[in-house]
């Protein structure tokens, strides 16, 4: 595949060299290519291995080699190379120079709203600044109920998919299970969350067991345009692409919900902006929504607020405080996809710099034991002093952030919380400090706070800017504050199969439940659910279960088939 137009750097042409005439025979081309007119170290080698040899400098500028007996002569010349830049100028030149927000230099509001893609995704249209808004697109099917970067995209995308499926395997378990039996048949589910190949086999495993879908993105910079073009193709109403304005954000949303002959009655969110979103402009569709299913930290606080304020009118499953999501994909996947996140956008090596890592739940446990593992030095900051212990005995020194804030290298904050990082820890940080987030919401990091006229932003690369001082220093923000590792890098999709499967089961489970199991009120998975999503992983790795025997199961007052463990157990 040829590489789309304005995605990389263009191709330079090898520079050219001057050679110098050669007197005397064997000149020319061929002689100047031979091997043997490479062979320049011979007369170093004899300046260093006879010291009867001496060497002096001609008034020509050349070395001469004097011998014992006064005789002189020349020593070899090491033909010097001399790069032309003529053609290189020429085809750079060439190149179509980009104005409005596509310049090196961009403004503040500019560089919110700009469309660049991740290293992970190579579908990136920049040349293209046609919003896709205003783009008429059609799929092979003929339909035009959706909104993506680019449609012809489509097939680079399903090829994604097809890899995100050989690495989830639970989920293509449950696709082939519950298949026949259409469990999900009649409904009508509206989702909001990133979309990425891994989203795009959950929502093809939903389409499978009988759901009807529409999908927008839940963050405007980690949709893989390819996926969502593959998913527009497939028949899937999506709306989303990567770079998306705030004003294009919510659009996107509205798209997926205000349809005409077309009602949900099923929510899958993250981050709670579609759940919000329907309670601001749609109050009444929620007379026949039967559930929620929230996957994040930010949306099931949300959740939890409207249930206190008794503004909750449908149950909701919290599907983050689930054993299977909390525990692997929190924990294992931030362990991994930390450092990938940041050696994409900085190219930084970890050894030895100082990190300060806001917040010791398990986003953090797993930033600090990657940042640990590459020889870093991890502050940890901590509110609650039973995580705070944790730090302590897992070997990381708890600081508040204003002790360590002028000397370390990189900030991190995984705390869900708003303001971790405020304009005045920004001011005292020292030169190219790197400052990124790791939770799910912007908020953490106030950004807006940057957006004065004193201060300069700089483009340097997809998602990454400077953002410059008057008197020079800066510091390197990463994808504006938002979620690292989906906006800037890749998550391990076997990770990512764990809490799709949690999220297909949850959904099952709201959609299914008789009349008056689930009251307007925010649960937990049932633990035997989470049990059932573990063990459809296990065979992936060729693990193997001990089976209690009756006496044994008796003894502990269990059933051999589980749930093993109590609801408060902490695992």
């Amino acid at each position: 595949m040829a590489p789309p137009a304005g995605g990389g750097d263009p191709e330079v042409p090898a520079p050219a060299a001057e050679r110098p005439p050669a007197p005397g025979p064997g000149s020319g081309p061929a002689a100047a290519l031979s091997p043997a007119a490479g062979k320049v170290p011979q007369a170093s080698a004899m300046k260093r291995s006879d010291p009867h040899h001496q060497h002096q400098r001609h008034r020509d500028g050349g070395e001469a080699l004097v011998s014992p007996d006064g005789s002189v002569t020349e020593a070899p010349r090491t033909v010097k190379k001399q790069i032309q830049f003529a053609d290189q100028k020429q085809e750079f030149n060439k190149r179509p120079t980009k104005i409005g927000r596509r310049s090196l230099s961009r403004s503040i509001s500019q560089s919110s709203t700009d469309s660049y893609s991740s290293a992970a995704s190579y579908t990136d249209s920049s040349d293209d600044e046609t919003s896709p808004r205003d783009k008429q697109q059609k799929n092979s099917k003929g339909s035009s109920d959706f909104c993506v970067k680019n449609i012809k995209q489509a097939e680079f995308g399903r090829r994604e998919i097809e890899i995100a499926e050989q690495e989830m395997p639970a989920l293509m378990a449950l696709r082939k299970r519950a298949q026949g039996e259409k469990p999900l048949a009649g409904a009508k589910i509206v989702g909001c969350t990133h979309i990425t190949a891994q989203t795009a086999v959950l929502m093809e495993t939903l389409g499978a067991l009988g759901a009807q879908c529409r999908w927008a993105a839940c963050n405007i910079y980690s949709t893989l345009n390819e996926v969502a073009a593959a998913l527009a193709e497939s028949g899937f109403p999506v709306f989303a692409w990567k770079g998306e304005s705030e004003d294009d954000f919510w659009w996107c949303i509205d798209r997926c919900v205000n349809v005409e002959g077309w009602q949900p009655n099923m929510i899958l969110d993250d981050g709670g902006d579609l759940t919000h979103w329907i309670y601001k402009k749609y109050p009444n569709m929620f007379k026949k929504i039967k559930g929620i299913v929230e996957e994040s930290v930010t949306g099931v606080h949300r959740l939890y607020q409207l249930s206190k304020a008794g503004k909750l009118c449908v149950p909701a499953m919290n599907v983050n405080d689930s054993v299977t999501k909390q525990k692997f994909d929190n924990l294992y996947c931030c362990r991994e996809s930390i450092l990938d996140g940041l050696k994409r956008t900085t190219d930084m090596m970890f050894g030895g710099k100082q990190v300060v890592v806001c917040g010791y739940g398990e986003v953090g446990k797993g930033c600090c034991a990657a940042l640990k593992a590459m020889g870093s030095i991890v502050y940890v900051t901590e509110i609650d002093p039973i995580c705070a212990l944790q730090a302590c005995m897992d070997g990381f020194r708890l600081v508040k952030l204003n002790e360590v804030i002028r000397q370390v290298d990189i900030v991190i904050t995984c705390t869900g919380n708003k303001n971790v990082v405020t304009r005045e820890h920004l001011d005292r940080m020292k030169n190219s400090c790197i400052v990124c987030n790791m939770g799910h919401s912007n908020t953490e990091i106030d950004v807006a706070s940057l957006r004065t006229p004193e201060l300069t932003w700089e483009r340097v690369r997809s998602q990454v800017d400077h953002v410059i001082w008057p008197d020079g220093k800066r510091i390197v923000l990463l994808a504006e504050g938002r979620l690292l590792n989906l906006s800037c890098s890749t998550v391990p999709t076997f990770v990512l199969s764990i809490t799709a499967t949690t999220q297909a089961l949850a959904l099952i489970e709201l959609y299914n439940a008789p009349e008056g199991r689930y009251k307007q009120d925010v649960y937990l998975l049932p633990k035997k659910m989470d049990e059932y999503v573990a063990s459809l992983h296990l065979p992936t790795f060729d693990a193997h279960l001990t089976e209690l025997t009756d006496e044994q199961a008796k003894y502990l007052g269990l059933n051999k088939n589980g749930p093993f463990k109590p609801n408060y157990y902490r695992y």
